[in-house]
């Protein structure tokens, strides 16, 4: 795959400075902590962008709240985003097939399909799991930690497979 990201340094913004009701709901005091674009072979699919509350660290990503949008450049049916979303996750750990049907089925009933221009965003609830917005509208929550911590990994774990994305998500974090 192809990647083009950019990125820039660590922002000063905060969840207050951005109109996303969402953003200033799920985590207040949220700072962008990077962005970035995922690009496949010359196919522009979304921009993402990453907010956390200040200190966050890259290392330990799973327990700290998070909240990650996906500008999308292009539309997806929910299914392939479901199942695009589980070989990625298995990318950092071995995921039975009953496991994997559950959290198909799980995404399918939370995330719609999507198209050009549609925003949504993903908020990591350490110890909860994770709960979805789209265009400031909330979906509903999947209420599984080790889904959460592998869904997010996706983006922000080492074995992912955009790494230059990540290292854009993750341009303002600290080690």
């Amino acid at each position: 795959m192809l990647l083009t990201g950019w990125a820039g340094p660590a922002w000063a913004q905060t969840a207050a400075d951005d109109t996303r009701a969402e953003l200033q709901q799920a985590l207040p005091q949220a700072q962008l902590v990077g962005k970035g674009r995922l690009t496949v072979w010359g196919f522009q699919v979304y921009d993402a962008r990453l907010w956390a509350n200040p200190g966050f660290a890259a290392s330990s990503f799973t327990a700290q709240p998070l909240a990650l949008e996906l500008a999308y450049l292009r539309g997806f049916l929910s299914q392939a985003v479901a199942e695009r979303s589980i070989t990625e996750m298995r990318r950092s750990a071995s995921i039975s097939d009953e496991q994997a049907d559950k959290w198909m089925a799980a995404m399918a009933r939370v995330l719609p399909d999507v198209k050009k221009g549609d925003r949504v965003m993903g908020v990591h609830r350490p110890g909860v799991g994770a709960s979805f917005w789209m265009n400031g509208k909330p979906l509903g929550e999947i209420r599984d930690t080790e889904f959460a911590r592998l869904f997010f990994g996706i983006w922000l774990a080492p074995t992912t497979s955009e790494p230059g994305l990540r290292s854009a998500l993750l341009a303002g974090a600290g080690p």
